[in-house]
């Protein structure tokens, strides 16, 4: 039987956009935001940008780099490389369950962004007071029904996408909704840049604030690197090997890097004007997009337009991670299962939704009605931080050390400087940082996030 030839990107651009809308998704639309905030602003904002330079880049450069060097998925990636180990799959297995858990409750977020979305274009939010658009919020997050058809509806324009295939589906739509979200962004960004905030969000973000920054603001900025990034979660593998030989690919890896840190403080620059003009707290956690953000959109001149403008953005940012999500799961399951596309799509897309009603009804209390009181957080908040501060980081450590300490040096020498302008020097520099400086990182990572050290 005649292997089927891999289906590759069409070209470096298209390959660009679907690597930095994966990249570019609501990790920097509603969690960069608050966490920066949260933070202390200029300093843990230096931090994260030092952790994608130094950390994020080199890791990102090496999922790549596998995916091309196998033309596999996450879990064949390690399957081709060492057969007779399956430990090592390990990684790729953690990858894609990554991908599916994320996904399962992405969907539920980003079908929040929906909702608003119209909510936006009929000017749902004029006239309410803050109290009552906080309301409304914790209205939908209860309200069962609405939040399974928002969760549905999602999911279905991400299979939809995915269904038709790399170039088709994941690079065509990339293209549209990458430059659409670079648009809009850049579009308020400008606005904001008119409101009376934007002296005191430049402050905040620049301005140095040492009282609320600490050692573990530096691994929070590393983890939110991570997932910024689309690390850990066998997203670049699987986009890697849709990528030929003659793609600089360490190269790609630092445009990608630097795009996703400039659309992150845009997003940052936009939101902060908005918040800063009316006096709210950038520290206002997740309801500062849901709760803050529509009641102050209501306050200013063109507010339907800003407010629809926005969650336009806030979707079209979902729906480029969201299928990046499901290609990883489907493309594991089409090499391991012989899937093809459109059946893999299919109940992958299907087993994601199903897997989600509990995050989707976390806020009604209809499943699992006690499990706030026992955990501490509802079920959406616990598949997000179970993600967060296990598998991503797990994941991503397994891959640093394999190929710092397992895979042939020649042969990932060899794969680094394949179609790149780079020198040798710069993958030697590579390489020191996947054998020592990156995994010692991550393992801090995952002491402090499980409490079993304290650096505060």
């Amino acid at each position: 039987m005649t292997k089927k030839a891999r289906e590759h990107f069409s070209s470096k651009i298209g390959f660009f956009f679907a690597a930095i809308g994966s990249a570019v998704g609501l990790g920097v639309l509603w969690k960069f935001p608050y966490i920066v905030g949260q933070n202390g602003g200029a300093l843990f904002l230096l931090a994260y940008v030092a952790c994608t330079i130094l950390i994020g880049i080199p890791v990102f450069a090496a999922e790549l780099l596998l995916g091309r060097k196998t033309q596999r998925s996450a879990i064949g990636v390690f399957s081709l490389l060492m057969p007779t180990k399956p430990f090592w799959k390990l990684a790729g297995w953690l990858g894609v369950v990554s991908s599916f858990l994320i996904m399962s409750f992405y969907s539920v977020v980003a079908g929040w962004g929906l909702s608003y979305m119209v909510s936006s274009i009929t000017g749902a939010s004029r006239g309410m007071s803050a109290e009552k658009v906080s309301e409304v919020f914790h209205l939908l997050v209860s309200s069962s029904d609405l939040c399974l058809l928002w969760h549905f509806l999602f999911t279905l324009m991400t299979m939809m996408i995915v269904f038709s295939g790399v170039r088709k589906g994941i690079e065509h739509w990339s293209r549209i909704m990458t430059r659409s979200l670079f648009a809009m962004l850049f579009a308020l960004f400008l606005y904001s840049c008119t409101l009376p905030g934007m002296g005191p969000a430049i402050e905040f973000i620049l301005y140095p604030n040492f009282e609320t920054f600490t050692f573990s603001s530096v691994l929070e900025a590393l983890g939110l690197s991570f997932f910024t990034l689309s690390l850990g979660q066998g997203i670049m593998f699987s986009y890697g090997s849709y990528t030929s030989d003659q793609e600089d690919l360490p190269m790609m890896s630092i445009i990608v890097s630097f795009a996703v840190i400039i659309v992150a403080i845009l997003g940052a620059l936009t939101i902060f004007p908005v918040v800063f003009t009316f006096g709210f707290e950038p520290s206002a956690g997740t309801g500062l997009i849901f709760q803050a953000l529509p009641y102050l959109f209501s306050k200013l001149p063109g507010g339907v337009l800003i407010s629809t403008l926005f969650f336009s953005l806030f979707v079209f940012a979902g729906l480029t991670s969201a299928m990046a999500f499901v290609e990883v799961v489907a493309s594991n399951m089409m090499e391991l299962m012989g899937w093809s596309r459109k059946k893999a799509a299919l109940l992958v897309s299907m087993a994601t939704f199903i897997f989600g009603i509990p995050s989707a009804l976390a806020g009604s209390g209809i499943l699992f009605s006690d499990w706030q009181e026992i955990y501490r957080m509802n079920f959406l908040e616990t598949m997000d931080n179970f993600v967060s501060v296990w598998l991503i980081p797990v994941g991503g450590l397994i891959t640093t050390v394999f190929v710092g300490w397992i895979w042939n040096k020649e042969a990932s020498q060899e794969e680094f400087l394949k179609g790149s302008s780079c020198s040798p020097r710069l993958f030697s520099v590579w390489y020191y940082a996947m054998r020592f400086l990156v995994p010692g990182l991550i393992i801090l990572i995952i002491l402090q996030k499980s409490g079993l050290i304290n650096f505060d």
